[in-house]
């Protein structure tokens, strides 16, 4: 053990420590790079720093020069799109790195984030671009910053995470995290976990009891060990003794999961070698296959199948999830659809039941068929636990079996013999042909009374400008409409407890608009998303933004508002130069006309003044749970539901400072 110490502790030390060695890979203030094939390369022209290609965009990373497919192993920014076009540059000066838009500056977060003025930069040819203040001492690198990918002679801290990558030509952020945990555990787990317990966790090193500060590091011989702070010596995961120094190695948590070592030897008709992996299992990595499905070991990439009455989302990308393929009606009302349980043995989800029963697997199936809330069980040691879709984290477990529940349409219909004789058969032809007939003739009539009154409803409405007619019907977006509208969602106007909000303009008459992409509505399901929707729209009022149309696009929910062109009520109530006085906000609510001709009338109804105080106090409750949705908001304003005794606001009043504005 002291003879590993020995040699290990003036590696690390010498990686603390480096300063600037210059020599001709220098890359002195005010230089640029553009995206025709330019780079900034290492003195050997081993390592690239330059923009690279993804389809159709731009994005800007470190990559093998001299091997070929082109391997990306660092993206700045890995989530921010560029445009494919030649307007765009990247520019050293004494701030950092920064991306230059033509007549857009400012508008894409910087590369490096630095707090002293940068002198000079140099791509290293250990894979490491690195930024020099005017003492030769690096303040900044992005091995500090890794993405999904080591090198040799990189260390991946306490509290540092690799993310794997969509997929090996998208580098954008994927489903997958390697995490060195401040206990000394070397994780795995999903990037969006509820919590990262090790009922998440997919693979580890079992070193928990290590302590804080180890490190994962990788030897320029292929060796992959974790150590301390103090230099000792922990564990050696590759479980080799030594592999070729004549090779250079990469350490990837790929995009399917499974964290793999790499190796090549640089000669040109050479492949990348795989050394380890965590795991020969391709089904090991939760969530795999996405919502509604499962992975099975079979050939396919991804080995994915989708839950019985489900189909794939997109045949393309069977790692998206899968929908329902049937339709989903009233389960009570049993002359439209009936049910039925398919069984899958040896199957479990993510453990999210909303009622566990103890019965038998056919006591927890009739009581699931009987359940219009059950879509689906888990059985397992005598238990049910009944589900609501979509399902996650589907994975084999010999002692589960999974029950889903199906719609079937009615299989009523009546038949007719094949005994019936040729005059029934002209009888029923010639009656379907009049049938037929009859409701085209009800159609038309139909189309055309339709249109009428929406012609006659859309000449009441005018806007103050001359006389444009607005849109009075919620519209149907496409998520690729509201994706160029919002030109990928890059222009972010404000967040709230649901959704992050982007300002974008609708190419059909050029109107700018608000576009709120929700956050939390997976797992309420379709019918309550279109109550949700249906209810905004019913809403109207001057104070009030106007709701003008909605996507359901797939897994994809967002919601299109009027612009505020003026700001909100939250940026005046919650601005950054200082909030308004109690009295002045008192004055605000006071000249708001409606409010205010309530108070002042004499005859006002206590009772209807009393329930709009509660249920402006349910609206503004901080955690975002407690707030009712806009559904539930209407139901108690027309008095359909009765409303409860708001929380006691107190915890709140006395720290005003977590009075955040929301949705």
């Amino acid at each position: 053990m002291s003879a590993t110490l020995i040699f290990l502790l003036p590696f690390t030390i010498f990686s603390i420590f480096v300063v600037a060695q210059p020599g001709t890979s220098n890359i002195s203030l005010g230089s640029f790079l553009y995206p025709n094939n330019s780079q900034w390369l290492s003195n050997s022209g081993q390592f690239a720093f330059g923009f690279y290609r993804e389809g159709n965009n731009l994005a800007i990373g470190i990559w093998f020069e001299k091997i070929q497919p082109q391997t990306i192993i660092w993206t700045a920014n890995r989530d921010v799109k560029l445009p494919s076009s030649e307007d765009v540059k990247l520019h050293l000066s004494g701030e950092g790195i920064s991306v230059i838009l033509q007549d857009k500056q400012g508008l894409l977060p910087p590369i490096s984030n630095i707090t002293e003025p940068v002198a000079w930069a140099s791509m290293l040819d250990s894979g490491n671009f690195v930024l020099y203040n005017s003492n030769a001492k690096i303040i900044w690198q992005s091995f500090d910053a890794p993405t999904d990918t080591i090198l040799s002679g990189q260390r991946l801290l306490a509290g540092m995470n690799l993310v794997s990558s969509i997929s090996a030509t998208n580098h954008a952020t994927g489903r997958f995290q390697l995490s060195m945990l401040h206990d000394g555990n070397l994780v795995q787990y999903p990037v969006n976990p509820i919590s990262t317990t090790p009922q998440y966790a997919y693979w580890n090193t079992e070193t928990y009891t290590a302590g804080d500060n180890v490190s994962l590091n990788l030897d320029h011989n292929g060796q992959l060990y974790l150590l301390n702070s103090t230099g000792f010596y922990i564990k050696n995961i590759t479980n080799q003794t030594q592999l070729s120094d004549n090779r250079v190695y990469r350490l990837t948590i790929d995009s399917d999961g499974i964290l793999r070592l790499y190796s090549h030897s640089l000669t040109p008709n050479d492949s990348w070698s795989i050394e380890y992996s965590s795991s020969s299992d391709k089904c090991d990595p939760l969530g795999l296959c996405g919502l509604n499905a499962y992975c099975v070991p079979i050939e396919e990439d991804p080995p994915c199948l989708c839950l019985p009455g489900y189909v794939f989302i997109d045949q393309g990308q069977k790692d998206l999830g899968c929908r329902r393929n049937f339709s989903m009606v009233d389960c009570a009302n049993k002359n439209e659809t009936r049910y039925s349980i398919t069984d899958l043995d040896g199957l479990e989800w993510e453990d999210n039941p909303y009622s566990v029963l103890t019965l038998n697997e056919t006591a927890c199936k009739e009581d699931c068929l009987r359940d219009c809330d059950c879509e689906g069980a888990v059985y397992k040691d005598n238990k049910c636990r009944k589900q609501r879709f979509p399902l996650g984290y589907g994975r084999t477990d010999e002692t589960a079996s999974t029950l889903v529940k199906i719609g079937i349409e009615s299989s009523g219909t009546k038949t007719v013999s094949k005994g019936r004789n040729k005059q029934l058969q002209t009888d029923i032809f010639i009656s379907s042909v009049a049938m037929l007939t009859f409701a085209l003739i009800i159609l038309a009539i139909t189309g055309v009374v339709l249109y009428r009154y929406r012609v006659w409803g859309y000449k009441k409405v005018h806007s103050a400008n001359g006389g444009f007619v607005e849109d009075v019907t919620l519209r149907s977006y496409t998520y690729v409409e509201l994706e160029k509208a919002t030109k990928d969602f890059t222009d972010e106007v404000g967040k709230g407890a649901f959704g992050t909000v982007y300002k974008g303009v609708i190419s059909n008459g050029g109107r700018v608009v608000a576009i709120k992409k929700l956050e939390k509505v997976v797992g309420e399901g379709e019918r309550e998303f279109q109550n949700e929707v249906n209810a905004i729209g019913r809403t109207h009022h001057k104070n009030l933004v106007k709701l003008l149309g909605y996507c359901h696009d797939g897994s994809n929910r967002i919601l299109v508002y009027e612009y505020m062109t003026n700001g909100s009520l939250a940026d005046l109530l919650f601005r950054s130069d200082g909030r308004p006085a109690w009295e002045e906000r008192i004055g605000i609510v006071l000249n708001a006309d409606e409010l205010h001709k309530l108070v002042q009338d004499e005859e006002v109804d206590k009772t209807k003044l009393g329930r709009m105080i509660k249920i402006g106090l349910w609206c503004i409750q901080y955690e975002p749970s407690l707030r009712p949705s806009m559904k539930k908001v209407v139901l108690m304003l027309e008095g359909t539901v009765e409303i409860p005794a708001p929380p006691n606001p107190d915890s709140q009043s006395q720290h005003p400072e977590f009075l955040t504005p929301t949705d």
